[in-house]
């Protein structure tokens, strides 16, 4: 989806992504506060002036890097979510759906757990309230599917929210898309331990 707070041409909407992609590695690599703009330019293979034709500060561009990021994880979640009927397969579509995305934009995923608190105040409370919003219907989800088997209060559901997004988020420090191990077969492992235990993960 498109910045809110900027409005490109399609032409210019693909530079910016190129230009957000570049900077999300770099920041990976380097860290947010290290970086400069000179940085941003070699990486993305653009001129320090062409980066400021589309982005006027540092700044600017981490939020359009985690403000994408977060629209692309929140596009149709909830009406894809409200289509499926059964929670426990809920569960398995918002745990796949988020490593896909997840693998598919790692720099950008990295940046958000690392570089947020980078931004000024009135750009995190933007992506902070994305989050919220994410987190709504996940736990939402897990409320669902937990709620019809057992009491379980709303600080217990919060706590096994924060338990998922760890064990799917900090894939990046270890996981190898091209290794042996299929993203499938990752999100099948994850929805297995998360909702029966280590005892019902299958032999490989």
């Amino acid at each position: 989806m498109v910045q809110k707070t900027k409005h490109f041409s399609e032409q210019g909407l693909k530079k910016a992504k190129k230009i957000g992609k570049a900077a999300a590695r770099l920041f990976n690599r380097k860290g947010y506060v290290e970086a400069n703009m000179d940085d941003i330019a070699a990486e993305a293979k653009m001129s320090k002036g062409g980066i400021y034709h589309y982005f006027s500060s540092k700044d600017e561009i981490l939020f359009f890097v985690l403000t994408n990021y977060m629209d692309i994880m929140l596009e149709d979640l909830e009406e894809e979510v409200q289509k499926i009927k059964d929670s426990y397969s809920k569960i398995q579509f918002v745990i796949s759906r988020h490593i896909e995305l997840y693998i598919k934009y790692s720099s950008e995923g990295k940046t958000l757990l690392h570089e947020a608190h980078s931004l000024p105040s009135k750009y995190y409370k933007k992506i902070a309230a994305k989050e919220k919003r994410y987190f709504q219907v996940v736990s939402g989800v897990l409320s669902e599917f937990f709620g019809r088997q057992t009491k379980i209060n709303k600080d217990r559901i919060t706590v096994m929210t924060f338990l998922l997004f760890g064990m799917c988020n900090w894939i990046y420090a270890w996981y190898n898309p091209k290794g042996n191990i299929t993203p499938e077969e990752l999100s099948e492992m994850i929805w297995t331990l998360f909702l029966k235990g280590v005892n019902r993960v299958r032999p490989i």
